[in-house]
Order: C-alpha cells, then sequence, then structure tokens
C-alpha cells in the first residue's frame, strides 16, 4: 500500500537507481531512472516509487490514476459498511408508572435492537433526590428486562441531580 504524502510518480522521483517492479508484478531489477521512465513510457504507464525508504527506492510501473480510483472505491466500500453507533437517550423519573415503564422500554428494545447505545436518566426533582434508590431500583427493573439483548456498560450512578446508566447491544459474535 503506497502511503498519500509519499507517492512518487515519474518526473517527480528523484534517485539515479530503482529497483524496477514491471507492470505484471515481474521483477525487472535495479535499473538506471531514466531507463525505467522510458520502460513505463513505452507502455503508456506510470513509473510510481512504491517504497522510497529502500535502499535503492522501489518503483513499480503501474497506471496511477486507474490505481488512485480502485483506492477509493475500497475507501468509500469500507465506510459504507461501517456501523455508526449513536447514543439514544431515554429520560425517566423516579415515580414513573408501570404502563410507562413499559412504553419506554418498548423505546431502549427498539434502539438497542438497531444497535444503539441507550442512556438511561434519571432526573430527580426538588426533593426526589433524597430517594435515590427508588430511582435506581427503576432502572435495575430496566435492565432486567432487557437483559438477554443488552449488556450494561455503565452502571447506575449519581451525576448532579441525574442518575445515568448506560446499556449496550449484545454482541453478536
Amino acid at each position: 500500500m503506497i502511503s498519500k504524502e509519499q507517492q512518487q510518480v515519474n518526473d517527480a522521483i528523484r534517485a539515479r537507481e530503482v529497483r524496477l517492479i514491471g507492470a505484471n508484478g515481474e521483477q525487472l531489477g535495479i535499473q538506471p531512472l531514466r531507463d525505467a521512465l522510458r520502460m513505463a513510457q513505452e507502455q503508456n504507464l506510470d513509473l510510481v516509487n512504491v517504497a522510497p525508504q529502500a535502499k535503492p527506492p522501489v518503483c513499480r510501473i503501474m497506471d496511477y490514476g486507474k490505481y488512485r480510483y480502485e483506492q477509493s472505491k475500497r475507501e468509500k466500500e469500507a465506510r459504507r459498511n461501517q456501523k455508526i453507533v449513536q447514543l439514544k437517550e431515554v429520560r425517566l423519573s423516579p415515580s414513573i408508572e408501570d404502563h410507562d415503564v413499559q412504553t419506554k422500554l418498548k423505546n431502549v428494545v427498539k434502539f438497542l435492537e438497531q444497535g444503539d447505545k441507550v442512556k438511561l436518566s434519571i432526573r430527580f426533582r426538588g426533593r426526589e433526590i433524597t430517594h435515590q434508590d427508588l430511582g435506581r431500583r427503576v432502572l435495575v427493573r430496566m435492565a432486567k428486562e432487557v437483559k438477554e439483548i443488552s449488556d450494561i456498560e455503565r452502571q447506575p450512578k449519581l451525576e448532579g441531580r441525574q442518575m445515568i446508566m448506560i446499556l449496550t447491544p449484545k454482541s453478536s459474535n
């Protein structure tokens, strides 16, 4: 693989002799730079320095435009296959009712099945902060409900007036 910063092509190559590799991958040995350039031009191809740090530098005869095009296609394909994991937040309260828990649970399951992380947060308002155990129970209950499809990345922890817990989808392997 040729790094983008070090791609020297044709006349940009500054060396007296180069180790030459032909268009089909055959070793052509150490050649003077002029001869290597002439051979590349005869085949209507480019001379590309693939290993400038080597002594002597290794050059290859190839269609540089086609190589760059295929390289960009591979990079685009790699980006397309990446799964971007988002962090979705579901807010609860310490005094949440059962039906509301079920509604929030449906959203949590949907997010986890899509492959996203879920941040469960409980905001304590006013004097509710004295009943942190109620909030922790709600979070633990939610985690138990979805334990088949998720792992706990971060246990319930109080941060200011919020208690936060993060769930991740179970790995598919």
